[in-house]
């Protein structure tokens, strides 16, 4: 059976409905075998919220039944801040950064995705009609692209996966789930992939770049760890 791994989600830190708990065990319901928490952050609360969702991923890591990754959502954060966010993020203990791309449902400011991929994040999220150019930097700056389940933020998931393609940037998925509903299984999962225009072998690509990213910022912490 193909297993879920879903790296972008958020809880009752930020704007979700569940808290951490809730939401790892109905991922664990739907099937999923990873999961990174990316609460919304910003320059005034990310000393807050990341250090919870460490909490939150230790306690449940020690039961080895699903991989938890802790994360952060650099979100509405002017573009010449977003730096300072991501190195706070890191300080703070968030394994896996993504910053809240210029979606077409949202006033993003615009140079957010520039900014983004230049202070090197792991993920850009739903970066709505991102540039060649900007693309171009991702490769060579090793970001990832996301494929979003999100309403309203998918609207221009075949716009971000044709450019991708193109020139070779890497590209993951995630539910951005706010609330339960929002867990997608993997068949689900992989029809919204379909839809954005992607071969089957596009889709086990992209689930092997998730579960490898989670894996790889795991084995990062548990370095961390080992290094006290």
């Amino acid at each position: 059976m193909n297993k879920m791994f879903d790296l972008h989600t958020h809880t009752t830190l930020s704007d979700g409905e569940l808290g951490p708990a809730e939401l790892i065990r109905r991922g664990e319901i739907n099937g999923y075998a990873g999961m990174a928490i990316t609460d919304h952050v910003d320059i005034s609360t990310v000393d807050f919220i990341v250090p919870r969702i460490v909490t939150a991923a230790k306690k449940e890591n020690t039961r080895g039944k699903m991989l938890i990754v802790p994360g952060a959502e650099i979100t509405h954060v002017r573009p010449q801040h977003i730096g300072e966010v991501v190195l706070a993020s890191r300080e703070y203990g968030a394994l896996l950064i993504l910053c809240h791309g210029e979606t077409l449902v949202e006033p993003v400011e615009p140079g957010t995705n520039r900014a983004a991929i230049e202070a090197g994040v792991d993920i850009l999220a739903h970066p709505g009609l991102i540039s060649e150019d900007d693309v171009k930097l991702a490769v060579a700056k090793n970001v990832a692209l996301e494929i979003t389940a999100k309403n309203g933020h998918c609207y221009t998931n075949g716009h971000v996966a044709k450019l991708a393609i193109k020139h070779g940037a890497r590209l993951t998925f995630g539910t951005d789930a706010h609330n339960p509903d929002q867990l997608k299984k993997r068949d689900m999962a992989e029809s919204i992939l379909r839809g954005a225009g992607l071969t089957q072998s596009n889709i086990e690509t992209i689930f092997t770049n998730n579960e490898n990213i989670l894996k790889v910022k795991d084995s990062l912490n548990d370095a961390k760890d080992d290094s006290f």
